[in-house]
């Protein structure tokens, strides 16, 4: 992607937070400032997904200077609780969960392989969103909530794992190569062909159109693809699909394990324990991860990731 059209994708997105802000009757300074920060952290983890971005920046510092990276997301969340919403012990709980992570990882930047040191970072910064402890740190706006966290837990895991401990193999690029739409088309294809059915007979999900649904169906992109989709695509096959391939010496083991724990992710999710949501997820989890696997690159299976949400949104209920 070129770095003007990246420009573009970010300038309309803080925008349209913007608009869709004021329209929900929030405003002043407040907003200006969340939506600022929001903007600077998308600005962060999206901006180094460009590869020659990333490149430039990887061969231009060293080791040393990718400490560095971590204090991006802590000095904006750090601007976010003083100014937006000042209460102290958010500070330190939000300053702590941004800066584990690195610390954690501190001593394996640069090594091969997978390290216990690499997965522990991983559950630091996966957990407190699992159990949304970390949409406390960003009360205000409360539509925000979820972005914002969202946002800064992956620009904590950007600026740790791809900046700080260059882990090998994430795939974290917003590239398209030969290839890329051939894996993407047959493979979402096939779970729809699985999961839809599955989904019917298990009542999990029932076929509803909804005219109101296709209306939003802009802004539920953006969210789902750019908030939803990457950041856990990051997460499970760039990062953990990733480390547990390298550990078990099995990139298909490493691809089983990861799509269960995916799956298992969704347990919380409405009414506990969702058993359907933790197997439809679990088979989903493992097309994802061919994706990522066939490709070594987040882009095919978090446009698979995408779609199936966006169609699951619109056309089923």
């Amino acid at each position: 992607m070129p770095f003007s059209a990246a420009v573009t994708i970010w300038a309309v997105i803080v925008a349209l937070a913007a608009v869709y802000g004021t329209l929900l009757g929030f405003g002043g300074p407040r907003l200006a400032l969340a939506v600022g920060i929001a903007a600077a952290l998308f600005a962060f983890e999206f901006f180094l997904a460009l590869p020659s971005v990333q490149q430039s920046l990887q061969s231009s510092v060293s080791s040393r200077v990718g400490l560095l990276a971590p204090l991006v997301p802590l000095g904006l969340f750090l601007i976010y609780s003083v100014a937006v919403e000042n209460r102290p012990w958010l500070t330190v709980a939000g300053a702590a969960y941004v800066i584990a992570p690195a610390l954690i990882l501190s001593r394996s930047a640069g090594k091969p392989g997978a390290t216990w040191e690499d997965f522990l970072a991983v559950l630091v910064l996966w957990l407190p969103v699992e159990f949304r402890l970390s949409y406390r740190l960003f009360p205000y706006p409360q539509p925000m909530t979820h972005t914002l966290a969202i946002l800064l837990a992956l620009s904590t895991g950007v600026a740790a794992f791809v900046m700080l401990r260059r882990l090998d193999g994430v795939g974290y690029a917003v590239d398209w190569r030969r290839g890329y739409f051939a894996h993407f088309a047959i493979l979402f294809t096939v779970f729809a062909a699985i999961a839809i059915p599955l989904g019917l007979r298990l009542g999990f999900i029932h076929w509803e159109p909804s005219l109101r649904r296709l209306r939003a169906a802009p802004l539920t992109i953006i969210g789902i693809l750019f908030f939803t989709a990457w950041p856990e695509e990051f997460l499970f096959r760039g990062l953990l699909q990733n480390l547990l391939s390298r550990t078990l010496k099995r990139s298909w083991l490493g691809l089983i394990v990861a799509a269960i724990i995916f799956g298992f992710s969704h347990i919380l999710h409405a009414p506990f324990p969702n058993w359907k949501y933790v197997a439809l997820a679990s088979i989903a989890g493992l097309f994802y991860g061919l994706a990522w696997m066939r490709t070594r690159s987040l882009v095919p299976g978090v446009l698979i990731h995408a779609l199936v949400d966006i169609s699951w949104h619109i056309l089923f209920r």
